[in-house]
């Protein structure tokens, strides 16, 4: 799933914009800002592929926001598409921010489609540092939050409606989450479901054995419990863990 970063202080302009966004594909998930410090916040806590960025924000404006974001190790070169009135801040943003492209408002529905679309596209997509530290935020419960280190995610569990977190620091449970929305909001290559109670981080996996013609056992290193494998998800398992 390719993650967006939409930057726009009119919340009209933003909801005309993503839905335009959702028509070029679907297959999207498209975080909203509405000023620099937001955005900042978002872009630290998740990775995002590409862009769209107004160029007057609240309280600020995309071109700030656009050079903060230059300064961090996994933005150097990513796809930043501005949005204007005046063709004139494009220059400065060409020369020193290198951004992809930029789009006018109104906003042109076609131009945006194709853009979108381009950019998703494999020749302009880039593959997120391997190895960095990347985090995500959960809500344990009502005005409790954690920030984990998604690399020390070991499994995720869900069991008698919580979902529990397995990491290299301990166990945390949440309520009234789903685990697909938990594997969206995690968005790792190597955090993937491997039966419709788990999913296991790759990386950690020691050991995979059967236990039942359509069931197996997980074991990971340097972690006492186990996850389970169902024959659904056997063989995208199964190729990761060979890897």
């Amino acid at each position: 799933m390719t993650n967006i970063l939409v930057a726009e202080d009119d919340i009209i302009q933003r909801e005309n914009l993503i839905k335009m966004i959702k028509e070029a594909d679907i297959n999207t998930n498209i975080y909203e800002a509405d000023s620099k410090e937001e955005a900042l916040k978002i872009s630290e806590e998740a990775w995002i592929d590409f862009f769209y960025i107004d160029v007057a924000l609240r309280n600020s404006s995309g071109i700030e926001l656009a050079l903060e974001l230059r300064v961090l190790e996994k933005y150097k070169f990513s796809w930043i598409v501005f949005i204007t009135t005046n063709i004139n801040y494009m220059i400065k943003a060409f020369k020193e921010i290198h951004c992809y492209d930029y789009i006018m408002k109104p906003y042109d529905k076609d131009q945006v489609i194709s853009i979108t679309r381009q950019l998703i596209s494999g020749s302009h997509k880039l593959i997120p540092l391997k190895n960095k530290d990347r985090y995500v935020v959960f809500e344990i419960q009502k005005g409790i939050t954690v920030k984990i280190n998604v690399n020390e995610i070991v499994f995720i569990e869900v069991s008698f409606r919580k979902l529990k977190l397995h990491t290299k620091m301990g166990l945390y449970e949440l309520k009234r989450l789903a685990l697909n929305k938990a594997l969206e909001m995690i968005d790792s290559e190597n955090i993937i479901q491997s039966h419709k109670s788990f999913a296991v981080n790759t990386d950690f996996i020691s050991k995979i054995e059967s236990v039942s013609p359509k069931q197996w056992e997980i074991s990971f290193k340097g972690y006492k419990d186990k996850a389970l494998l169902s024959y659904n998800f056997k063989n995208v398992v199964m190729e990761k863990f060979k890897q």
